[in-house]
């Protein structure tokens, strides 16, 4: 099912204290970015990226996309203030496909069988998103007091990417846009304009890189992949 990706690439990721984009931080010596990219890169569904970009970094990546023949680039686009900005961006750019996904820069781990499951999803629901079962045990709290155990069968961790009909997303950002509402991602934006979401259950390997201590599991986690090839 073919789709174009919007990658919302234009976050200071202050919480990784880099002290630069983190995605210019190296995995094996290559690019938390490129790392994600050639995922995309080599699935032959993908028919174009979108990448928000904050100003700072245009030179930077530019350079890293000719270094490393990342060809799927449709746009470059500007990153807003907000990440739901530099979606909204990034969906003016995307012109003649059905579904739309989008994904987290900093989540390199994600599988194409995994996304090919969620397009198709997308393509029968109109969006879909992955997510994976929660494990741990959930509190609500209020002053660091416990109030409530959540029952936790129903819970699912929300990862990216997240998928729609573009015309699905289109308007979502609109309503969304006319209302002032900032969701907490796009699916939020959706639901509450009334479409149903499904879900494609991910796995644990997609994590969001975020912190310093996110990239020791990073390196686990590119080890135990070269032990299942």
């Amino acid at each position: 099912m073919a789709y174009t990706v919007i990658i919302p690439a234009a976050g200071q990721g202050k919480r990784m204290g880099a002290g630069k984009n983190k995605l210019l931080l190296a995995l094996r010596e290559i690019p938390v970015l490129i790392h994600t990219l050639r995922v995309f890169e080599e699935d032959e569904d993908c028919s174009g990226i979108v990448l928000a970009v904050h100003p700072d970094d245009v030179l930077a990546f530019k350079e890293l996309l000719a270094e490393y023949a990342i060809s799927k680039i449709q746009a470059l686009v500007p990153g807003g203030k907000e990440r739901q900005d530099s979606v909204r961006n990034g969906l003016k750019a995307v012109e003649g496909e059905e579904i739309v996904l989008v994904h987290d820069a900093a989540r390199p781990f994600i599988r194409i069988e995994t996304i090919s499951l969620l397009t198709a999803a997308a393509k029968r629901e109109g969006a879909a998103i992955v997510a994976v079962p929660v494990k741990d045990t959930i509190k609500k709290a209020e002053n660091l007091q416990v109030t409530e155990t959540v029952e936790r069968s129903s819970l699912w961790a929300v990862q990216t990417p997240q998928a729609f009909r573009v015309s699905i997303l289109r308007e979502a950002h609109e309503r969304a846009e006319a209302e002032s509402f900032i969701g907490t991602d796009e699916s939020s934006l959706a639901e509450r304009i009334g479409v149903k979401v499904a879900i494609i259950e991910g796995d644990y390997d997609n994590i969001k890189l975020t912190t310093p201590e996110d990239l020791f599991f990073a390196e686990a986690i590119l080890n135990k992949r070269e032990i299942e090839q």
